[in-house]
């Protein structure tokens, strides 16, 4: 009996000690580790949520860089668009004299002129008219130095090529004569031969005979080729 009892305390000693030492700490581990997993899965979590975020806001910051240079692109296209309608509005091609005497055509501007009560614009046209034009032209003291078409003969020349009464002369063709010197002559001491050269003649500033004398020196071409007037008029619309 007295062995028995000894064994069973003893018994009881190693089972407690177990349950102490062996059980409980084991499952506190597993609390521990479970706990410290955990955290680290959140802290993964919380790291990849705030890389998702701040590429977000990258790509947000990259977008709106990219439409600010679209649109300030879009905008220069526009301003040049509105540059080139403008020259386009205020220039006209015509033929131009060369120094080696070829002729070639070439897109000149003008300064507008013109300006209308309500706001419309003028534009620059150039048309070709065989002589005569038919056209009455003057000049008023309202627009000094600056030549007006003032009537048009019905089914004349400049009918028929468009001239419109109201519609502002800014440059001609106007024939010239000069006298041609070839290397020959001028050794030999010789006076030269005339040639009639065509050129665009500027009526701005011009007084009114001058610019009829050059309307009317289209009849000294000796091909006989239409006159080139450049006109400025109000839009119609």
């Amino acid at each position: 009996m007295k062995f028995s009892a000894v064994a069973s305390i003893t018994l009881l000693v190693f089972q407690a000690f177990d349950l102490t030492l062996g059980f409980a700490p084991s499952r506190t581990l597993s609390r521990s580790t479970s706990h410290l997993s955990n955290s680290v899965e959140d802290e993964a979590t919380n790291l990849r949520e705030k890389a998702a975020q701040l590429r977000q806001e990258v790509k947000s910051f990259e977008d709106s860089k990219r439409k600010g240079k679209q649109k300030q692109e879009e905008e220069q296209q526009a301003v040049l668009r509105g540059k080139e309608e403008m020259r386009l509005r205020y220039s006209a091609e015509v033929p131009i004299l060369k120094g080696d005497g070829s002729v070639e055509m070439e897109r000149c501007d003008f300064a507008p002129r013109l300006k209308s009560e309500d706001g419309r614009l003028s534009r620059i046209i150039a048309v070709q008219s065989n002589l005569p034009f038919g056209l009455i032209l003057g000049q008023s003291e309202e627009m000094p130095g600056l030549t007006t078409v003032d009537d048009i003969a019905k089914g004349s020349s400049g009918e028929l090529a468009g001239v419109k009464i109201g519609d502002l002369l800014r440059a001609c063709t106007s024939c010239q004569m000069t006298m041609e010197m070839p290397t020959w002559q001028l050794i030999g001491g010789g006076i030269g031969r005339p040639k009639t050269t065509r050129m665009m003649f500027s009526t701005d500033g011009k007084v009114f005979e001058e610019v009829m004398g050059a309307m009317v020196s289209n009849s000294m071409d000796p091909q006989g080729r239409p006159a080139w007037l450049v006109l400025e008029r109000i839009d119609d619309e």
